[in-house]
């Protein structure tokens, strides 16, 4: 049974790139929060991973509908070696920064391998203004460059365990809508949800992970699908800002209350801490 104690061994099992939402703040509130004993994990918004490399299950499935990120994780498991020499190419000049941006609006972009897109993804998140990974109504990557004078393009260290922990654990990489990965899921599974939060106002509304977003419907078909998680005998904790919009949707469930710093505003003074909710269906 894989236990809640997040793991130690080895630290350099981290995120490999900023995301936004990330976890690694709340991580121990998500910790004490979670079930004591399960056999596989599932997270269907994996994002940067902060919550995966933390706990470093032996079995789990991730998913992301962001496709280019999932290829990102795939890379870093199947072609480390030639990934490392990739990013090693890469120059943190604003117009080069610029033009490998712009190769997602070039009709050759599918002919890129997936080492070259993976590289392009780690690159463009650790030299583009504030490590917001963005993207318009066309899917196009639009965050402009970050003026950084000597971002960590290269972590060999984190990339070299992340690798190692995703080939020596049963790990399963997915990049579907999160509704269609749970065929045949153990009961004895925990489910981690951090999708993309409701928005506190119109203002701070931010879903462009891809180019669909996600709309309060999704937030009910999410709802919806931990219902019958639930139904089930399926353990689940859910992230999501506090909103009167999700405390209504999950009124059935436990709900507490934290609080985060989030630094997705362009201006620095706006950004501080927000109460955020953990949602969980079991109380053990």
């Amino acid at each position: 049974m894989q236990t809640k104690i997040l793991k130690t061994e080895n630290k350099s099992i981290a995120p490999f790139v900023k995301w936004v939402g990330g976890k690694r703040q709340l991580i121990t509130h998500i910790a004490k929060l979670m079930p004591k004993k399960f056999t596989h994990y599932y997270e269907p918004f994996v994002g940067g991973g902060a919550v995966l490399f933390g706990l470093q299950p032996k079995k789990a499935v991730i998913n992301d509908v962001n496709s280019e990120l999932i290829n990102v994780y795939s890379t870093i498991k199947n072609n480390l070696e030639e990934l490392i020499l990739d990013l090693q190419t890469h120059k943190n000049e604003a117009d080069y920064f610029y033009e490998i941006r712009a190769r997602d609006r070039v009709k050759n972009y599918a002919e890129l391998s997936n080492i070259q897109r993976a590289s392009r993804v780690i690159y463009l998140n650790k030299t583009c203004f504030n490590g917001l990974y963005r993207v318009n109504s066309k899917g196009k990557f639009n965050t402009p460059f970050g003026k950084y004078k000597n971002p960590n393009i290269v972590n060999e260290v984190v990339l070299r365990a992340v690798s190692s922990y995703l080939n020596s654990n049963d790990i399963t990489l997915l990049s579907q809508d999160f509704n269609t990965i749970f065929t045949d899921i153990p009961v004895e599974t925990f489910v981690y949800f951090d999708p993309p939060y409701d928005p506190v106002s119109k203002s701070s509304n931010f879903t462009s992970y891809n180019q669909k977003g996600f709309k309060e419907t999704d937030q009910i078909r999410l709802r919806n699908l931990c219902n019958e998680l639930n139904e089930q005998g399926v353990k689940f904790l859910l992230s999501n800002s506090a909103t009167p919009f999700i405390e209504d949707l999950y009124q059935d469930y436990n709900i507490h209350y934290v609080e985060a710093k989030r630094a997705i505003n362009s201006n620095g003074q706006k950004r501080g801490a927000v109460k955020e909710v953990l949602i969980r269906n079991y109380t053990d």
